[in-house]
């Protein structure tokens, strides 16, 4: 049974992946933080025609063989109109890799809450760059009343 999932999509300049977010990946991985279930890159073309590949469809080049070693595979988790939709933000000449991955961490809290007779109603996950936002504004309204 798969614990909590999320879906990331993280944009890069250019049309090219280089791996270099492999390593910090892996080592999520490798600690049990997340399993990545499923993943693959998206292009779109300064046309703004955009195109996605799977992962084992890359080829044997460095960068795609190590993604591919820290990638958990199960199919049917993104569909065609889930890659179209988060492929849609996506700004002309730029790539992204769209990753579902889930919240190994949480299983054995899981176990017990249930274990416990307790049900998770809900969970909700706020990007950083959101919370970074909010504290700059609480801080300033705090020294604004100081």
């Amino acid at each position: 049974m798969l614990g909590p999932s999320e879906i990331a999509v993280i944009a890069f300049p250019g049309i090219e992946f280089t791996g270099d977010i492999v390593p910090a990946l892996a080592q999520l991985v490798d600690s049990s933080t997340i399993s990545i279930v499923d993943a693959l890159l998206v292009r779109k073309e300064a046309t703004g025609a955009a195109s996605y590949t799977e992962i084992d469809e890359l080829g044997l080049n460095d960068d795609a063989s190590r993604l591919a070693g820290v990638i958990d595979r199960i199919e049917g988790l993104l569909s065609d109109d889930d890659v179209t939709e988060l492929a849609a933000s996506l700004e002309p000449g730029s790539s992204a890799a769209i990753m579902v991955f889930e919240h190994t961490w949480v299983k054995s809290l899981r176990n017990a809450i249930g274990a416990a007779g307790g049900t998770l109603l809900e969970s909700i996950r706020r990007p950083g760059a959101v919370v970074d936002e909010v504290l700059s504004t609480m801080r300033a309204s705090e020294t604004d009343t100081n």
